[in-house]
Parts: C-alpha cells; structure tokens; sequence
C-alpha cells in the first residue's frame, strides 16, 4: 500500500488579513474571487501590477475572523507593505502570523482522505483543532496543505498516516505536474499570468469586476496575446541553471525556470513547442549542454488543445 507523504515547507509563511473590510478589501486587489472563500472553501489568487504583470501568488483561506495567505516566506514581507499601500481607510489589519506557525504539504494516494476530503473537489478545506487544512485550488492532484502550528506538525503527520517526505520528493511531485512555485518560476514585474497557467490553474475569476491589473489580464486572454507558456521538461544532461536560453537552432526561444535531477520548468514559445513536437533533428530544444524535451501535461490548454470544461470561469 502507498502512504501518502507530507512536509513542512521551510519557504512559505503564512500572512493574516483581519478586520470587517477583509474581503472587499482583497477583492478589489487580486486576480480570484475572495467572496469564494469560506469555511469549506480555499482558493489560489494573485496580486499584480497596474501593467498586469506578476507580483505575488498565494493561496487564501477562511481562518473564522480572518483570511490566512499561505505566501512565499522570502516575501511576505514585501506582501504586507504591498498590501498597506492600498489599505487607506479600510478596516483591515495585515500582519505575518507568528514564526510558530507553518504550511505543510501533504500528496499522494490518500492524502485527501488522511484529513477527511476525499472524493472533495480542489479547494475544498476543513478545520484543524489549531488550523486549516485544504486540497490544493490548482489540481486534483497536486495534493493537500496544511496551516498548522509548526509544534504540532509531528504529531499531525503521525495522527492522520503521513508518511515524512524529503523536500526533493515533493520537487518532483510539483515538477512532474508543471505547477509553479512563486517566484522562482515567475518573474516578478515580469511574467503575465495566462503564461504561466493561472487560468487553468483556477487562478483567475473572469467575471468578478476590477482588480488591480485586471485590464491587461483580460485582453491577454480575449484577443489571444499569449505566445509562450510555461511547461513542464525534461532534460538529457546536466541540470541548466535557472534562467539559461533555451535555444532552438540559433534561435532563443524560452528559458529554463526552477529544476532538479532531470526535471524542470521552462517558458518557452508556443511556435517552437509545436515545432518540436514534429521531431525533426532542427527542431530540438537545448539549454546549455543540455537537450529539452517539453512534457505539456493535459492541464495545459494551447491552441490546438480543446478546452478542458469547468475550468474557465
């Protein structure tokens, strides 16, 4: 029998956002519907800027009297001073949790049911005795994460089957399914979001109204601006370091994002994928002294893809 597997994750932290102006406050600003959110629900959402380019990424989640942000915890920081620009005269208050408390992420066969949401849709979330557990909002897949008091973690992982994981383990879970991690695969001030799978990944609600970068985020999407994505690879040869060109001939068409042992992210042009996929020797991708061969798992919708239903909102 495979046990589902789960770890702390050392980079993220987790940001609360108090006050009776909580969810207006956040709705106005980020790329999700935050009146989505409740006791039974969590949801992944970004913060860009006025020009639609990436920021910030954060899964957010109902904690009773607050919403918690599960965010990178190189940056939340920046996340909390980026949030007070906008704060003016609203009754919010927005401040990192104490370092006691941690995220954990848990995947695998099994590891919904550990918490008791098996069978539950992505997103879904139900109360810890001293925190919140979700199904990652992004894929049915990608597995479970915990908000928890970092003291309680053993105990947690023991009480419900979790079998301690290695975080390279969890690398190549993320990895293998091409989701993002921050801002190690996102460009801050750079990447746009549809790039990067936010609209499949349940990332962007395109009827809530304005947010901040909203305008740019809209038009990318209904004029068809995209003309690369970001794509799970794998790799003959060394591991590339990030932000290696990815060439296709002499011709530079994407670069290569966070990686391990084989395995890695990497934007790369739309054109230059459909011409790989071909399989002519001049179509080959390479980066550094290494050949790429993209892996677009289903998720992924490029043009000559049919839309998966329900994910488009």
């Amino acid at each position: 029998m495979t046990v589902p597997k789960a770890l702390r994750l050392d980079d993220r932290s987790v940001i609360t956002v108090a006050g009776e102006d909580r969810l207006s406050f956040l709705q106005g600003l980020v790329s999700n519907d935050v009146r989505r959110v409740t006791a039974g629900r969590a949801i992944y959402a970004a913060l860009l800027t006025a020009q639609g380019k990436y920021l910030f990424d954060f899964f957010i989640v109902d904690a009773g009297d607050a919403l918690w942000l599960d965010c990178e915890a190189a940056r939340a920081d920046a996340l909390v001073r980026r949030l007070g620009i906008y704060r003016l005269r609203a009754d919010v208050t927005i401040t990192p949790l104490s370092d006691g408390f941690t995220v954990v992420a848990g995947f695998g066969p099994g590891a919904a049911a550990a918490v008791g949401l098996a069978g539950a849709d992505s997103g879904a979330a139900v109360a810890l005795a001293h925190g919140v557990a979700f199904l990652d909002p992004r894929l049915p897949a990608a597995g479970l994460r915990c908000l928890l008091p970092a003291g309680d973690v053993p105990a947690f992982l023991a009480d419900h089957g979790l079998a301690p994981a290695s975080r390279d383990d969890f690398e190549r879970h993320r990895l293998s399914l091409g989701l993002p991690d921050g801002s190690r695969d996102l460009i801050v001030e750079r990447s746009l979001l549809l790039e990067c799978g936010f609209d499949e990944l349940n990332g962007v609600d395109w009827h809530k109204g304005c947010y901040v970068g909203q305008e740019v985020t809209a038009r990318s999407k209904h004029r068809g601006l995209i003309r690369k994505r970001l794509v799970p690879v794998r790799l003959t040869g060394p591991l590339p370091s990030p932000g290696t060109p990815i060439l296709q001939g002499e011709r530079t068409v994407g670069e290569i994002r966070s990686g391990i042992e084989g395995m890695a992210l990497a934007l790369v042009q739309l054109d230059a994928l459909a011409l790989a996929q071909e399989g002519s020797p001049e179509s080959d991708l390479r980066a550094g002294e290494s050949r790429v061969m993209a892996e677009v798992p289903e998720w992924v919708q490029l043009a000559d893809r049919p839309q998966r239903p329900g994910l488009s909102r």
